[in-house]
């Protein structure tokens, strides 16, 4: 695969270690405005470093973006004309919608979306991902790209807004019940380092035994829970005080909130068409 990802900055940068580390390119090509930060991947051979986004479309076929939104647009139109029916265009920035790509690059074109999270820096990201017509042909290939940097779904563009709320801001809400527990293991004896790597490696094989077994959490609960026992005991005490509850109205709160974020950004490119009118 020919790739070139326009924006090396954080993100960029973890797709492109996840990519060649696992010997997904034939090429790849990077772009970033001051190069000097990413210069050393030059070291693995195939990869090229550029601040030309043009270069780096001519020599490429996959696309992937992760600029900063608001520069977003004009990139796409920059680059809009170099673009043949080999390339395919995956995004990772929040909040452009397929249409409005399409706005810019023609509807004929291979377009996705992608949502990774903060875990594709360590290979462990949740990616959602979805296409528009033309788009659905190529979608096995950009989930091949992001399954080296942990797994993807493909879900309709409608769930992208609460896919953002279960995945990106998802990793702090599982980093504040990682923190809390740590913070009950300090209460009973522990050191703050133990207490932490308690905490960490416990989440880490709870969530494997779902994605190895299949099953369903209170399965995996009710191996650990004995009648009149210690686990059915701290369970029952931490849904006294709505621990389940409060988890899903936070959920439904950061859902409310990107909700009012997308409507007022809506509002505002109204009133500054009407102006510009």
């Amino acid at each position: 695969m020919k790739i070139a990802i326009i924006g090396t900055g954080n993100l960029g940068l973890s797709i492109a270690k996840g990519v060649l580390h696992t010997n997904g390119a034939t090429t790849m090509y990077l772009t970033k405005r001051n190069t000097n930060s990413i210069k050393d991947l030059e070291k693995y051979g195939n990869v090229t470093v550029t601040s030309d986004n043009l270069e780096a479309v001519k020599n490429s076929d996959i696309l992937i973006f992760a600029v900063q939104p608001g520069h977003f647009a004009q990139i796409l139109e920059d680059v809009k004309d170099l673009l043949t029916e080999k390339h395919v265009v995956i995004s990772t920035i929040t909040g452009f919608s397929i249409a409005k790509m399409e706005s810019i690059l023609g509807d004929d074109k291979f377009i996705i979306r992608s949502m990774p999270n903060t875990a594709i820096s360590v290979g462990k990201s949740m990616t959602c991902i979805c296409a528009n017509g033309p788009g659905t042909k190529r979608i096995d290939l950009a989930k091949a790209i992001f399954n080296r940097m942990g797994h993807s779904m493909e879900i309709p563009e409608s769930q992208m807004q609460a896919a953002t709320v279960i995945c990106a801001s998802g990793i702090a809400f599982w980093m504040r019940l990682i923190r809390a527990t740590t913070q009950g293991a300090i209460q009973l004896g522990f050191d703050s380092k133990e207490a932490q790597e308690l905490a960490m490696h416990t989440c880490n094989g709870a969530a494997s035994l779902l994605i190895e077994s299949g099953n369903h959490p209170e399965e995996e609960i009710d191996r650990v829970t004995t009648p009149m026992g210690c686990t059915i005991q701290g369970l029952n005490e931490m849904e006294h005080q709505g621990l389940s509850s409060s988890l899903i109205q936070g959920i439904v709160a950061s859902f409310d909130k990107i909700t009012e974020f997308k409507k007022d950004k809506k509002r505002y490119e109204v009133r500054s068409t009407r102006y510009e009118d």
